[in-house]
């Protein structure tokens, strides 16, 4: 029975003509995926099985790219123990599929002050050995499922940043409504599920970092940040402030009573009201007269 790291170099193989070559773990070999002269595929196995690929060429093309220059499922990538089940790709269930071979249990839509979706945020069933549990797309009506699994655009640039629920933030400003800032799309959709509530949060949270550019978004804004209770929710809270400290009406940041983050919080038994107030870099001072 041949290992996932077999397969992907013999297929490799078969659609260049060139042998891949370096160590037992990992290899050089043409990418598929564009005119590739200069071997500039990196073909890796990790101790557990799973194959790791990486474009080093001008193009960079993604792993879905290759893969699908292989005519190869992204599970392919995966030891059949590793993956949750062993069906075959399921590139026709575009509502479930992900990149990773993993079931999609979440979804996340970022819009413009339109409501045009620019990208989403997909996170899959099963995250750890290898993969990461989440994937980003933005769309694509070329493609068969109707989406590109890159933020990058053609010409090498990024699909443009905006907070999490960008049109219910703006309206919540607008009616002088407080906005909850979280880290992560999660805790943003438990705190909207609430009566009144606006949430959003930036794509990749604390590990992303928090644009500079979306201080464009909260003039006026009265804002209640719930920092992780951790030294990166510490920081990522701070950089928000320093970042809003200019143009918001004010700031507070606070922290779960019960648990790490306001998930946690709130599957406790927790409220919206009930956050444990840890800062007040720019209190509310009421309408100016």
């Amino acid at each position: 029975m041949s290992t996932p790291f077999s397969l992907v170099l013999q297929t490799l193989y078969e659609k260049t003509g060139y042998a891949p070559r370096g160590s037992a773990t990992n290899k050089n070999a043409r990418c598929p995926a564009h005119d590739d002269r200069d071997p500039s595929l990196s073909v890796g196995v990790k101790p557990d099985g799973v194959v790791v690929l990486n474009c080093h060429g001008g193009p960079k093309c993604p792993t879905e790219d290759v893969m699908a220059a292989l005519e190869l499922p992204m599970t392919a990538l995966w030891p059949a123990e590793l993956q949750k089940t062993n069906r075959p790709d399921r590139r026709d269930n575009n509502d479930r599929w992900m990149p990773c071979g993993h079931d999609k249990v979440a979804e996340y839509l970022y819009q413009d002050e339109q409501g045009t979706v620019l990208y989403g945020v997909a996170r899959c069933a099963l995250k750890g050995n290898g993969c990461k549990g989440f994937r980003q797309w933005r769309p694509n009506p070329a493609s068969k499922s109707g989406r590109r699994w890159s933020l990058t655009l053609d010409d090498g640039s990024k699909v443009r940043s905006v907070p999490y629920r960008l049109p219910e933030v703006l309206a919540a400003i607008q009616d002088e409504r407080v906005v909850m800032i979280c880290e992560g799309e999660k805790d943003a959709e438990n705190l909207r599920a609430r009566p009144g509530i606006t949430a959003t949060t930036n794509q990749g949270g604390a590990g992303m970092g928090w644009p500079e550019d979306f201080a464009q978004y909260f003039g006026g804004a009265d804002v209640s940040i719930i920092a992780d209770r951790d030294e990166t929710g510490r920081k990522h809270a701070q950089a928000i402030v320093e970042n809003l400290m200019p143009v918001a009406r004010s700031i507070y940041v606070c922290q779960a009573a019960h648990g790490k983050d306001a998930s946690d919080h709130l599957a406790a038994g927790g409220t919206t009201g009930d956050f444990v107030e840890v800062w007040a870099p720019k209190p509310y001072e009421g309408a100016a007269g």
